[in-house]
């Protein structure tokens, strides 16, 4: 059986605190995340916490009669508990660099084996088609592991919202971007 899993990046919010909620442009972006899987057959719905993401999947979800479940292995990565002047330069490294770990936060590797965690229950389960709803740097985390060329370049590169697809069959994932900056491509 082909398993499918289409990891969503949330859709324009106000901000980065958990509590942030979705701009205007961001809830027409949601309304256009529903459009693109409408025709998509969609077992569950798994999603971050934080409500830039719960609020990015909620139209789909009610379209399809899908509960959104929540999972907070897919809240995104801590860099630091600290105020960060160089942020970007520290994130640049930590892509190079997968045990970096700076201070109260979650190194690359560890991010990515949490993100993956959950990929891997879904793939082992019953479900064929499954979206899980996420945030921009833990995404990439997961999408390097299945491309190491992925990279800090493409992290900034995602749009918001942004979906790829993760496909398994006969223990072969394959990896591609499925969405293109509002674009909907056929797949």
């Amino acid at each position: 059986m082909v398993k499918k899993i289409y990891i969503v990046r949330h859709c324009e919010a106000q901000g980065q605190p958990s509590e942030a909620q979705l701009t205007n442009k961001g809830f027409e972006q949601a309304r256009l995340l529903s459009d693109f899987f409408s025709d998509k057959k969609i077992d569950r719905i798994i999603s971050s916490s934080f409500i830039r993401a719960i609020q990015s999947i909620e139209p789909l979800s009610v379209h399809k009669n899908v509960t959104v479940e929540v999972d907070q292995r897919l809240t995104e990565r801590i860099l630091s508990e600290e105020n960060l002047a160089d942020w970007l330069e520290k994130l640049k490294r930590t892509y190079d660099d997968l045990d970096a770990k700076y201070k109260g936060g979650e190194s690359s590797r560890e991010a990515m084996n949490r993100i993956s965690c959950v990929v891997n229950e879904i793939f082992n389960s019953h479900f064929e088609s499954t979206i899980i709803v996420t945030h921009g740097n833990i995404m990439s985390l997961l999408l390097k592991k299945y491309n190491h060329h992925f990279g800090f370049d493409e992290w900034k590169s995602l749009s918001n919202p942004d979906v790829y697809l993760l496909t398994s069959k006969d223990r072969v994932t394959s990896v591609e971007r499925v969405w293109q900056g509002g674009e909907i491509n056929e797949i």
